[in-house]
């Protein structure tokens, strides 16, 4: 980086601060860079979106707050417009488009959010404002009701098995918790690499999780993971890899003469799924480590604070390790 002070080098700086939000105070890494000949330190506008966003996820966790990226998904479920689902909620017209696009809501509001996840509380909302809509609008909604409402206890029973019961935290990077996201992330390196070894695919996770984190603020797949003898793997590693549709593990004869386990597909990944964000971290992912084997890019993960500090200690690492990778 150049700094804009001399144009000579500047360097990464990141040290832990505090912050007070609506009068709570929240610990985070502030992560900026220092001007190598006069010492000023200066952020990037990207670094102020990743400074910030700590602090609001810590926010929201605290207090159960929906994340936009929740707040969008529950309105797509029923295929219903921001607007109208202010109106439905009783909220000013455009209120809800704001928390999607990252408004932080009143502790109010951003319970009745939180409440509306539940396709049955959600419906007591449309139920009562179903003078606010049309018969053809009202009858759509509370069909998509029972449609979701099929659905969600399996896909319930399926995150629960692959997530765990804990919700978004440090040890996730705050994401979603989304079936759907996690196997697509899967099938990309699978298709990028025409079948990815185990031990490979748990390293790429974990640089595409903890990349995405170091970038925007938000991990992507919303597996948490744990540092073991052969480096960073994702927690429940083999429930993942077991449980998800249309991802087989195959027997493989490397070049040493041992079997190992390699993922497979017959199907695609869903490139509309990923934010153009989120692309681009994929993409630096796989140009980083498209050379790598399995073997090398474990002993590339141990070099890794992430690694060295929680190796042996059998806890979930934190994603402030994030802003000390060294390998991409």
């Amino acid at each position: 980086m150049r700094s804009p002070f001399t144009g000579g080098e500047a360097v990464l700086l990141t040290e832990t601060r505090k912050a007070v939000f609506r009068k709570e105070e929240y610990e985070y890494t502030y992560i900026c860079y220092k001007c190598v000949d006069t010492a000023e330190t200066f952020t990037t506008t990207q670094m102020d979106v990743v400074n910030t966003a700590q602090i609001y996820n810590s926010y929201r966790t605290k207090h159960g707050i929906p994340f936009p990226d929740e707040i969008k998904d529950i309105r797509n479920r029923y295929e219903l417009s921001a607007s109208k689902m202010s109106k439905i909620l009783g909220f000013g017209d455009n209120q809800y488009r704001l928390y999607e696009n990252g408004e932080i809501p009143s502790l109010a509001n951003g319970r009745v959010l939180k409440a509306i996840q539940s396709p049955k509380t959600f419906e007591t909302f449309v139920d009562a404002a179903k003078e606010a809509l049309s018969e053809e609008e009202y009858l759509k909604i509370k069909k998509r009701l029972r449609e979701y409402e099929e659905r969600a206890f399996m896909d319930g029973f399926l995150c629960n098995l692959i997530y765990g019961d804990s919700g978004r935290s440090k040890y996730n990077g705050y994401a979603m918790l989304s079936i759907s996201k996690l196997k697509n992330v899967i099938l990309y390196f699978i298709e990028k690499f025409n079948g990815v070894f185990v031990t490979q695919m748990n390293k790429l996770l974990f640089y595409t999780d903890f990349l995405s984190y170091r970038e925007t603020g938000q991990a992507m797949t919303g597996l948490a993971f744990k540092a073991i003898q052969y480096g960073p793997v994702p927690n429940r590693w083999d429930k993942v890899y077991a449980l998800l549709d249309d991802i087989n593990q195959i027997e493989v004869e490397v070049k040493n003469g041992n079997i190992g386990n390699k993922l497979v597909s017959d199907i695609s990944c869903d490139l509309s799924s990923f934010t153009n964000e989120q692309m681009e971290i994929l993409e630096k992912v796989y140009t980083t480590f498209k050379n790598d084997s399995s073997t090398s890019i474990s002993q590339k993960s141990h070099d890794e604070l992430a690694w060295i500090e929680n190796n042996g200690l059998h806890s979930l690492i934190d994603f402030k390790y994030a802003f000390y990778l060294k390998n991409i």
